[in-house]
């Protein structure tokens, strides 16, 4: 994401700092982006402190969080999705900030239904989908009390090729592992695009905040990409499960706004299928 924001801002021919603020526990991580010309600073966002140090700039891409699947640490989870928000808005109150947050926030659905939108209440299920709400109550208690300008970013499942809905599914075709039915319905989203609706959200931070369903145009059948996978991998494809209720998402409002996503599913799962039949990156 930053990166795409640096470019974007090179070839609009238009001069911007993008800094990227972590812990950069990932070996590596910083010294690439800096030579990609991009400021990085170091900062735990659980400290006071070293928040208040940060830079106050104008425009804020939120994106820390612990993630659905970390187990074990409900408290960190909590710290993570909760705390760091009461201590990063303030310090950014003049910013306009998009706050990433999740499909997670809503109910779950019977598979053949078109998806949540922006004008359904959320009804959080489980910790780290109740931490989420959190998130984003903090953000616009922020947004009402200081006049903090945000976007709450719900995504449902962006696919990178080394992870994502379509890639568990690839993975599991390959191994002879048998995909799971019971979320017979996935979204899914190309993560280049996901940054690209992120970036350009900026330009609808609100005050009080809008929330925008952020995904691809459609809902994937499980059974029916598991078994392009399995015709393209030469593979036979076992099942599990009785099909339930499924989490989607219809990003229309999203698509009004800022336009259909670049890549399609097609492009997609072609995409996902050689880097995972390569043994690409996990």
């Amino acid at each position: 994401l930053a990166r795409r924001v640096r470019r974007s801002c090179e070839t609009a021919g238009v001069k911007h700092r993008v800094l990227a603020v972590a812990r950069f526990s990932e070996p590596g991580l910083r010294t690439a982006l800096e030579r990609d010309g991009i400021e990085t600073i170091a900062c735990d966002l659980l400290d006071p402190g070293q928040v208040g140090r940060l830079p106050r700039v104008p425009n804020v891409l939120f994106l820390a969080g612990r993630k659905f699947g970390s187990t074990g640490r409900p408290d960190l989870t909590w710290a993570q999705n909760v705390v760091v928000p009461s201590i990063v808005a303030p310090h950014f109150a003049a910013s306009r900030i998009v706050v990433f947050s999740s499909g997670n926030v809503y109910p779950f659905a019977p598979a053949g239904s078109t998806g949540s939108t922006e004008t359904d209440g959320v009804d959080p299920v489980g910790e780290y989908a109740q931490t989420c709400v959190g998130r984003e109550r903090v953000f616009e208690h922020a947004s009402r009390e200081r006049g903090t300008r945000c976007l709450l970013f719900r995504l449902f499942y962006a696919v990178d090729l080394r992870y994502g809905t379509l890639v568990d599914v690839a993975r599991c075709v390959l191994s002879g592992t048998p995909v799971d039915l019971r979320a017979s319905r996935v979204n899914a989203i190309w993560q280049g695009d996901a940054n690209s609706y992120a970036f350009r959200g900026l330009s609808l931070c609100e005050s009080p905040p809008l929330p925008l369903v952020v995904t691809g145009p459609e809902s994937v059948s499980v059974q029916t990409v598991a078994e392009f996978f399995g015709q393209r991998f030469g593979r036979p494809v076992r099942f599990s499960g009785t099909p339930g209720l499924a989490l989607l998402g219809d990003p229309a409002k999203c698509v009004s706004l800022l336009g259909p996503p670049e890549v399609t599913l097609l492009r997609l799962l072609d995409w996902v299928a050689a880097w995972v039949e390569q043994g690409g990156r996990s």
